[in-house]
C-alpha cells in the first residue's frame, strides 16, 4: 500500500504545495508545530532517509535549501530547524521548522490545527518568497 506521502504525490490526497520538481515535493504540514512548518520529500517512495543513495540524498537537501530560505523570509524566526524522524509516515522526509526557541521543534508539543484558509495563506506567502 502506498504511503500517505505517495498518495499526496500521486494527487490522491490534497496538500498545500510550496514547490516541486520532477523528483521532490515540499508542502505544508497540516498539523504543524509552528506556522510555516514544511515537509520536504522525495517523490519516489523510500522508507528511510539514509537508504537513499548519496546523489539522491544530496539532491533532496539541495531542493530543501531554497524552501528553507523562503520560509525564513515569510515567518518571523531566528532560523530554520531541520528534523528527520520518520516514525509517523514510512516515507523519507525532512521537517523544516521556523525556530525562535528550541521548544519550537519539540515533537512532543501539541500540534497546531490551522484552518484551511490559514494554510492557503501561509503556502502563498512562502511561495511568494521563493527565488525564481
Amino acid at each position: 500500500m502506498a504511503s500517505l506521502f505517495s498518495r499526496i504525490v500521486n494527487g490522491e490526497l490534497p496538500c498545500h504545495r510550496i514547490h516541486e520538481d520532477a523528483y521532490h515535493l515540499a508542502f505544508l504540514d497540516i498539523s504543524p508545530l509552528v506556522p510555516g512548518h514544511v515537509l520536504v520529500i522525495p517523490k519516489c517512495e523510500i522508507d528511510r532517509l539514509f537508504d537513499m543513495d548519496a546523489e539522491a540524498l544530496s539532491a533532496l537537501w539541495k531542493f530543501a535549501k531554497p524552501i528553507a530560505e523562503a520560509i525564513e523570509k515569510s515567518v518571523p524566526c531566528k532560523r530554520i530547524g531541520t528534523a528527520v524522524i520518520g516514525l509517523e509516515v514510512p516515507h523519507a522526509h525532512i521537517h523544516l521548522v521556523p525556530l525562535n526557541t528550541v521548544e519550537d521543534i519539540n515533537f512532543s508539543n501539541k500540534k497546531m490545527q490551522p484552518t484551511t484558509a490559514e494554510l492557503v495563506t501561509m503556502a502563498a506567502l512562502i511561495r511568494s518568497n521563493l527565488l525564481p
